[in-house]
Order: structure tokens, then sequence, then C-alpha cells
């Protein structure tokens, strides 16, 4: 009979100790490790590699040219981002001002000046493709690129919803106990 209690009571503290280490796994959300662009590059390269099933002497000659596409890119797309940290580097951040005609203006040519940097990269990563890849695999690089941005683009909106949802939650409020 004693050594059933001490079984019981053993597995009960069992159970208890992994609801306490479950409970502690969102303090490590925050601590999630992020990869580096250079890590995220090679993720991408790899997977393009297995996508277009290609052989060891091309994959040889397509990996440096992909890289060196995607680093383009990246940089092309910073560039605004770049802009916009070095005008926003204060500590608490202010509501945004209603911008003015010509801040609007210049934001949407900035635009524009942008998506040209990035057609010209993709023209002329266009034609060193095409020297390793058939058009076939060059427009399911560019389709593979469009899908991976409309997944990211969701599972933003989707984060983005979730806090917001949690931001709306009430509290509930505990009544008052007087002694």
């Amino acid at each position: 009979m004693k050594a059933k209690f001490i079984y019981v009571f053993l597995t009960c503290l069992m159970i208890g100790s992994q609801l306490g280490l479950s409970a502690q796994t969102s303090v490590n959300k925050d601590k999630k490790k992020r990869h580096t662009p250079e890590q995220v590059m090679e993720h991408q390269t790899n997977q393009m590699v297995k996508m277009l099933m290609l052989d060891d002497a091309t994959t040889a000659k397509f990996i440096p040219v992909y890289q060196n596409y995607l680093k383009e890119l990246r940089e092309c797309r910073m560039m605004n981002r770049a802009k916009q940290r070095a005008e926003g580097t204060g500590v608490k951040p202010e509501p945004k001002p209603l911008l003015t005609d010509a801040e609007v203006e210049q934001q949407i040519k900035g635009r524009f000046a942008q998506s040209r940097r990035i057609l010209d990269v993709r023209e002329k990563y266009y034609n060193e493709f095409r020297k390793i890849l058939s058009p076939k695999q060059i427009m399911k690089i560019y389709q593979t690129e469009q899908n991976n941005a409309d997944k990211l683009k969701k599972e933003f909106d989707r984060r983005k919803k979730q806090t917001v949802a949690q931001g709306k939650q009430k509290r509930p409020v505990r009544p008052v106990q007087k002694s």
C-alpha cells in the first residue's frame, strides 16, 4: 500500500512539473533565435536548387549567381527602410502626423525608384540565369519568389490580427476584498 502511494505521489509530482515547464515556454518565445540574412539566403538558395532539381555542375554555377541576385534584391528593398530608420531614431515612437502633399509625393517617387532598381536587378540577373537555366526554370524561380512573398504576407497579417485581438481583450476585473 505504501509503495502504491509513493508511485501515485511521484506520478502527480512528474505531471505537475511538466505543467510548470510548459507554462514557461511563452517566456522563451521572446528569446527565439532569429536567422541572420546570410542564413536566410542560404536556405532560399538550397530551396531553389531542390525545387529546380539541378545537377551538380549546374548547381555549382547557379549558387553564386543566385546568392548575388538575392543580395542585390535585398539591398534594393532595404534602401527605403534604412532611410525610415534614420529619420525615426527616437526612443519613444511619436504619433504619426499627417503627411503633407510634398511628403506623400516624395514617398511615391521613392517607391517608383525602388521598383525600377528591383526591375533592373531582375533584368540583369535574367541574362545571367539564362546562361545557366532554361526559361521555364527561370519562371519557376520567379513563381517561387512570389509564392514565398504571399506566404510571408499572410503570416504577417495573421500575426497582426492576433496581436490586435489580444489587445482588445478585456482582463477580468477582480472584486476588491475588504479586510
